[in-house]
């Protein structure tokens, strides 16, 4: 079973629902309805990784140094973040249906500048207000909950009121352009990041610098010993937060065994960022994980204006993964990465933009010499095929495909977005490669977002609908379908900031 926290990515397919399963013809219908219903919208896009975490809105505004360190408490900044998250599934005829009701909210305080320096802290509380029993497991596949666990506690299902976790709490000295944080705090890259898709994001604690004092440079980076995954309570230190979601099986088969027994002081991340001119932007990323394995990314940008509200665009991107030491452990069979294990992915996107659309195509590889790994407790993969409720994080041997169309509505406040991609993952007996049984999928998102005016300014709105197809072979187990495929998923969601 894939773990809790799950998303993914896709490419066209028709709305007929003829590549489902013989017995799914309901499913095939719901589906379909699905797509119908929201056929002129479109999931909004996710932040962009390299964007400040938005999860609290509004800056510090004073500037200027205070006099006193009273004077920066006094004259500091408070946000705050109310949260009503609606999810539900629905499986195919005779498998377990799942619903939640998650309201939640949190206060952040971030003090003026006293010689530089400033303090924040942040916390956020969640309430389950009305859910279906999600620890009971499918009496058919034995399978539990996958996607609603995580509004609340992954290692509780029956947590209903205890669902509090201190956030942020951190030092930052900014200079200039440039600032350093130590402490707890919610940071934004392609391998480690908010996933933002239930009531909480994933927070981490360490070092962050950020150097912004060069014209066409930016430099960032720091050292992190502690995580928060999202959908815990709990601090973890880095190799106790690896197996905190379900963790599939090995190269043999057998359900893997790296929980708890993943030995890591931590992990050394630094990204660099290059413009040459105004058309072309590079990107490169090293993520060290002490112990475990190294992962390097280098991406670059293309942006070309074809007049005052057209533009082009296109990026390539590749990845490469190597193991650390023995993995995580001495003992292979307790390892997270397999020594001398490696992974490849590439990938090419291209598109067009106005002031009101965006249509774009989207391809990621990842190679067959090894599984892609990065602990879903850290965030989200940064493959341009991505969509949310679905990731190919665990596999090796995969083509992906996606293409999406965005529609701005900006005169009513209206974000629409559309999206379909197509997956080809290795068959599910290929545990080389294949580590939560996923089989190969169709999957379509429609997304709609308002936002709110006058006097409900600062409330926005949002409509996730998900449809899975199964593409692959699953040897008439439904264990390989059940909350991963043949599915519709939904989301709604209230947000209010201030």
């Amino acid at each position: 079973m894939i773990g809790n926290h799950g998303e993914n990515a896709c490419i066209p397919v028709n709305t007929d629902g003829d590549v489902c399963l013989n017995n799914s013809i309901l499913m095939k219908k719901n589906i379909t309805a699905a797509l119908l219903l929201t056929s002129n919208i479109v999931f909004a896009q996710h932040q962009e990784l390299t964007e400040k975490p938005g999860i609290y809105k509004g800056n510090q505004v004073h500037t200027e140094d205070s006099a006193s360190v009273l004077s920066a408490f006094k004259r500091g900044h408070f946000n705050g973040h109310f949260r009503y998250f609606f999810m539900s599934i629905q499986n195919q005829k005779g498998l377990t249906d799942y619903y939640a009701n998650a309201a939640g909210g949190g206060i952040r305080f971030e003090t003026a500048k006293f010689h530089g320096f400033q303090f924040a802290v942040s916390g956020f509380y969640t309430f389950n207000i009305g859910s279906s029993d999600l620890g009971k497991a499918d009496n058919t596949t034995g399978q539990t909950n996958r996607y609603e666990i995580g509004l609340f506690d992954v290692e509780d299902p029956y947590n209903k009121t205890d669902n509090d976790r201190l956030e942020e709490l951190f030092l930052k000295y900014s200079n200039k352009k440039s600032f350093i944080v130590f402490g707890k705090q919610l940071i934004n890259t392609p391998f480690i990041n908010l996933q933002d898709g239930r009531m909480r994001p994933t927070g981490v604690e360490g070092f962050w610098l950020e150097i912004n004092e060069f014209k066409k440079i930016k430099i960032e980076g720091g050292w992190l010993y502690s995580i928060s995954p999202r959908g815990t309570t709990k601090w973890f230190g880095v190799g106790e937060s690896v197996g905190v979601y379900p963790v599939g099986v090995d190269i043999t088969g057998a359900k893997s065994q790296y929980a708890s027994n993943v030995e890591s002081k931590g992990l050394l991340l630094l990204g660099t960022h290059f413009a040459i001119g105004e058309k072309i932007k590079l990107h490169g990323w090293d993520l060290f994980t002490e112990n475990v394995f190294n992962t390097a990314m280098l991406q670059a940008d293309l942006s070309f204006l074809l007049n005052g509200n057209e533009s082009i665009f296109a990026s390539a991107q590749v990845i490469r993964q190597d193991a650390v030491n023995n993995g995580g452990n001495e003992n292979s069979t307790l390892t997270y990465f397999e020594k001398r294990g490696k992974s490849i992915t590439f990938g090419a996107k291209a598109g067009w933009k106005n002031k009101q659309w965006e249509a774009g195509i989207n391809y990621n590889r990842i190679t067959a010499s090894g599984r892609y790994l990065m602990p879903r407790e850290w965030g989200r993969e940064p493959f341009f095929t991505y969509l949310p409720r679905e990731r190919n994080e665990g596999f090796g041997d995969v083509h992906a495909f996606m293409g999406k169309v965005n529609y701005d509505l900006p005169k009513i406040r209206i974000k629409t977005s559309l999206a379909a991609g197509y997956y080809m993952l290795p068959d599910i007996k290929d545990f080389r490669l294949n580590k939560y049984g996923l089989p190969s999928y169709i999957q379509l998102n429609a997304d709609i977002r308002y936002s709110f005016n006058k006097v409900l300014e600062g409330l926005d709105a949002q409509l996730l609908i998900v449809g899975k197809i199964r593409n692959g072979e699953t040897y008439n187990n439904k264990k390989f379908e059940f909350n991963k495929v043949d599915l519709v998923h939904y989301s709604f969601v209230l947000n209010y900031h201030f």
